[in-house]
């Protein structure tokens, strides 16, 4: 790390490694950062480095990525590239000492994750993962509410993300939009999963899956279901979180009433003489928590400048980012064994210590 990251009176120097769909959005948010100097833009597109140059003419644009690695004013690289350069761009940045947040997923296999885990323990250096709804207040106020016991136990959490288009063809639905909800899923229950299972279907390219729906265990029963599809009628962005005094519904479609408590349950009496009796539907009210208007991807990038500066370990730091690989890779191969669940173990560490953005 170089003096002016360490400093606070110097902004954290920061380059941008891919300016595509996602990328112009981190490049906006670092161009505008309170503590951040956007000094560099590297991609290899010339139409993408032309459009960067007019809408940032104060940072040097080009397709030379050696030359950002050995810039002494970069502290730090952001990684939106295609996710199959996202291991051997983050290794070169980690090994040229520069800390390094990089986009979801962190690798597309287990082996590589924990190589750039390794790498940034060893040189000391920042890792941190774009697992974008950890950030997000209405996932933060609900882990608040699960760890208060509002909610009573967490019987089971179900996601749907699904919209019609865009259909990649470097990676299935399952690798692309999956870690929002397995991240956030795992976020929430705060456990690691003992299995998963995942079936899907290839419709429109031969051997990457349009939709997928995938299941996790936990080892206190508690289930979690998600389903990603780029086929479908709806764009439908949900996350429902049954618990056994409250359940709760986080609608990210919604324009303000994102978030839904319901005060309903299932009261299975001890005392009974026929089955009516035995189960008490409970019906109360429903509260809609005001939250104040925040682009979670901004409150991503202060946190991630944040931790350049003070060194602090990132809510979703290389190991969190690592733990959704490892989910995924055991729902890929599930997938390819047509839903045979699969043992899972993800390792030593704790799961999400539990701190805030």
């Amino acid at each position: 790390m170089t003096d002016s990251a360490s400093d606070s009176r110097f902004p954290v120097g920061v380059a941008l490694a891919g300016i595509g769909a996602w990328g112009r959005n981190l490049a906006r948010n670092y161009a505008q950062l309170p503590g951040a100097a956007l000094r560099r833009i590297c991609d290899t597109d010339p139409v993408r480095l032309h459009e960067a140059e007019a809408n940032y003419p104060g940072v040097i644009c080009s397709s030379d990525y050696t030359a950002v690695l050995a810039d002494p004013e970069i502290d730090a690289i952001v990684i939106a590239s295609s996710a199959s350069a996202h291991f051997a761009l983050a290794r070169e940045a980690l090994i040229a000492g520069k800390d390094v947040y990089v986009e979801k997923p962190l690798t597309l296999n287990v082996q590589d994750g924990a190589e750039l885990v390794r790498l940034a323990d060893e040189r000391s250096r920042i890792l941190m993962v774009g697992h974008l709804l950890i950030h997000h207040p209405v996932i933060l106020k609900l882990r608040e509410l699960i760890d208060a016991g509002e909610l009573g136990r967490v019987l089971y959490i179900y996601s749907q993300r699904l919209n019609l288009g865009t259909v990649r063809e470097d990676e299935n639905a399952l690798w692309s939009l999956a870690p929002h909800d397995i991240s956030s899923i795992l976020f929430l229950l705060g456990q690691e999963p003992t299995d998963v299972a995942a079936r899907g279907q290839c419709f429109v390219h031969r051997g990457i899956e349009d939709v997928v729906f995938m299941t996790m265990g936990f080892s206190n029963r508690a289930l979690a279901h998600v389903h990603v599809s780029w086929l479908d009628p709806h764009k439908t962005r949900r996350i429902t979180v049954v618990g056994s005094r409250k359940m709760a519904v986080f609608d990210d479609s919604e324009g303000t009433e994102k978030l839904r408590i319901y005060d309903k349950g299932a009261n299975i009496g001890a005392d009974y003489d026929t089955f009516a009796e035995s189960v008490g539907l409970r019906f109360g009210d429903i509260v809609i928590p005001y939250f104040r208007t925040a682009e979670p991807l901004r409150l991503e990038c202060l946190h991630f400048i944040d931790c350049v500066r003070t060194r602090k370990q990132p809510i979703t730091d290389g190991r969190a980012g690592l733990q959704v690989v490892q989910v995924l890779d055991a729902a890929q191969r599930s997938l390819s064994s047509n839903g045979r669940p699969l043992p899972l173990a993800l390792g030593e560490s704790s799961l999400h210590s539990g701190a805030t953005a």
